[in-house]
């Protein structure tokens, strides 16, 4: 949070594709289908964070198209990713 001014995170739920949007800051994934590529919300040339919770099940992130290092995500554990405009990739933070 920046001193002085307010700062609010969007929340959105989507349902797991190979392909899904990225229209928050928070993503809650429902079902299991495993997801290859993300659209980031902002587009492809402004580096953003993003957060994604599976929830119900766990969720398989593929590399197959712009996610850097593939994961099998946790139920309710967040996964932090920094879309990269450099590489052209969602980089995922290396706890998990």
């Amino acid at each position: 949070m920046i001193p002085g001014s307010v700062s609010k995170l969007s929340e959105r739920t989507v349902a797991s594709a190979a392909t899904i949007t990225a229209k928050a800051d928070i993503v809650y994934v429902t079902g299991t289908t495993g997801i290859n590529t993300i659209i980031p919300g902002l587009g492809i040339q402004q580096s953003q964070l993003l957060i994604l919770v599976p929830l119900g099940a766990t969720l398989v992130l593929g590399t197959s198209g712009n996610i850097a290092v593939g994961i099998t995500a946790v139920i309710n554990r967040p996964v932090f990713m920094v879309w990269s405009k450099a590489s052209q990739k969602w980089l995922i933070n290396s706890g998990v």
